[in-house]
């Protein structure tokens, strides 16, 4: 089965339609009374099993990196008064 629908109709209806469409229906979307683009169920993707760990192992960060206090002017940098130390 196969509606078709113009651009302004989708543009309002979107939400409606992907209902449509995951339910199996087929739908055109015309621009300009043309066949543009299909909206259509797409099949079940598989889940990728996750492996933890991944990530490759970069040795310690010390924590003078995460604690250490930021000077004045990057404490400016980041609140977006850069221009105000003169």
């Amino acid at each position: 089965m196969s509606a078709t629908v113009n651009v302004h109709e989708a543009k309002t209806q979107f939400s409606k339609l992907l209902d449509r469409a995951h339910a199996g229906e087929e739908i055109v979307v015309a621009k300009a009374g043309k066949p543009y683009a299909r909206l259509v169920k797409l099949d079940d993707a598989p889940v990728p099993k996750r492996t933890p760990g991944g990530w490759p192992v970069t040795g310690d960060i010390p924590d003078s990196v995460w604690f250490d206090p930021m000077t004045e002017e990057e404490l400016a940098d980041w609140e977006g008064r850069a221009g105000d130390l003169v």
